[in-house]
């Protein structure tokens, strides 16, 4: 017997809508006629579904171009002006949000770092003072912009840890490293009322918004299975294959490299984030001899180590052992070099197991650390990891550096909520109604009950 198909007339219509409006997303500007094969929908179709989006203003025409000896074909775009989504990057060193139109151009920007290195944990990560800066830079690249609250159509978070999504508080965070047990981040938020209650809030671990900023926008484009690295403070990664099409954040940095080995900040032993994270990475140098410049945050701190173990010249292994001359012209900082070196190592050894469980066309690697490693850095872990993993599928992966910044984290927030609108047909959450009084038979069901 047939399955019964339980979509409506409205779905069709929702389905529709997304389809054109993600084509012209992604491949805009368009003509009508391009749209139908690119869509696979009919010129009907494409013409009903047009005129909605263009009465919305949710699409406007961008110019023209000729036809083969025809009237010239009038082009669609997206309408950047339409909408407006927030991006925010709850890192280790700073909190950014960032405030894009609807084609994700940046429209304006506020950021505020947390306490340095050595600053109590407690008192650093404190999540009532990250929900705050949350709230006031939300607030702050809203009246920069000269937007209302409800003008919004979602925040997307990108956060540290495990997410947890509750019915009763939204999203909860759990991430020991970082002393967040059970954290209510959504709850915390709405609980200002700074933004009205149909504006949603979308909260993933960073890694998964940077996967999927890459995989949008950036060198992930075009492949079909991907790994993407976050090296931050910590480090993490976004799975995307064909079974988890939108990527899913794994806790790759809690992997154990070394039994017995290093204290995590989790509290495990061994942990690869112990041993590759920029944190760790700072302690090792120090606690080998070296000494990081105090009182910084983690950023000014690393770039004191490169300069120190790389030669400004390019001269020197490119593994960073042994360099030939110092950031200064002078001699290197061989205990820098050779902390570096290791670490490249220990990454390449978590890269290969990132191979050989998910075969990947592409691994990226990203994050503030990352991208300050940079090329050169990264020689020396791809080298390691091609020699740790198997034949077969280290054969067929490509290692590089993401395409997009250290502001991919905050764009790929800002596609969830993106996302979402284009799923729902570009149609906004209706605002919440009171809820109807209970009938009278009910309320008196109720007290016999009791």
């Amino acid at each position: 017997m047939a399955a019964h198909n339980s979509r409506t007339v409205r779905d069709l219509r929702r389905e529709n809508r997304t389809a054109v409006l993600r084509r012209l997303f992604f491949d805009g500007p368009m003509s009508r006629l391009s749209l139908a094969p690119a869509t696979g929908l009919s010129s009907g179709s494409i013409s009903n579904v047009v005129t909605e989006l263009l009465t919305e203003g949710l699409v406007e025409e961008a110019g023209s171009v000729d036809s083969d000896g025809g009237r010239p074909r009038t082009l669609l775009r997206i309408a950047p002006r339409s909408g407006h989504l927030i991006g925010v990057d709850v890192g280790e060193t700073r909190v950014r949000v960032e405030l894009f139109d609807l084609s994700l151009a940046e429209q304006g920007r506020a950021e505020r770092p947390l306490p340095t290195r050595g600053t109590a944990r407690p008192d650093r990560y404190d999540s009532e003072l990250i929900a705050g800066h949350i709230r006031d830079g939300i607030a702050e690249v809203l009246e920069v912009a000269g937007l209302t609250p409800a003008q919004i159509l979602g925040v997307g978070i990108g956060t540290p840890g495990i997410i947890e999504h509750s019915e009763e508080d939204g999203a909860v965070v759990h991430c020991t490293p970082i002393g967040w047990e059970a954290v209510p981040l959504e709850r915390m938020l709405r609980r200002s009322g700074h933004l009205p209650q149909q504006v949603p809030y979308f909260i993933e671990n960073g890694a998964k918004t940077l996967g999927q900023a890459e995989m949008w926008f950036g060198a992930g484009r075009g492949a079909r299975s991907a790994v993407v690295v976050l090296f931050g403070s910590g480090v993490g990664a976004c799975v995307v294959t064909d079974d988890v099409e939108h990527g899913r954040a794994v806790e790759w940095g809690h992997l154990t490299v070394r039994v017995r080995g290093r204290r995590c900040r989790c509290g495990a032993l061994g942990c690869l984030e112990a041993y590759a994270g920029a944190e760790a990475l700072l302690e090792r140098w120090q606690e080998a001899g070296g000494q990081p410049p105090a009182d910084t945050d983690e950023e000014t701190a690393l770039t004191a180590m490169l300069a120190g173990a790389y030669p400004p010249d390019g001269a020197g292994p490119t593994d960073g052992a042994n360099p030939t001359a110092g950031a200064d012209g002078g001699a290197p900082d061989p205990v820098a070099a050779a902390v570096l070196a290791e670490t490249a190592e220990y990454l390449g050894a978590g890269l290969s197991d990132l191979i050989n469980l998910f075969q990947p066309e592409r691994i990226l690697v990203g994050g503030w650390a990352g991208l300050q490693l940079g090329s050169r850095f990264l020689e020396s872990v791809r080298r390691h990891a091609l020699s740790y993993a198997l034949p077969y599928p280290s054969g067929r992966v490509g290692i590089d550096l993401g395409a997009l910044g250290p502001d991919a984290v905050t764009v790929g927030a800002a596609t969830l909520p993106l996302a979402d609108f284009f799923a729902r047909g570009g149609r906004r959450l209706p605002a919440p109604t009171a809820p109807e009084p209970s009938p009278g038979w009910r309320t008196s069901l109720g007290t016999r009950l009791v």
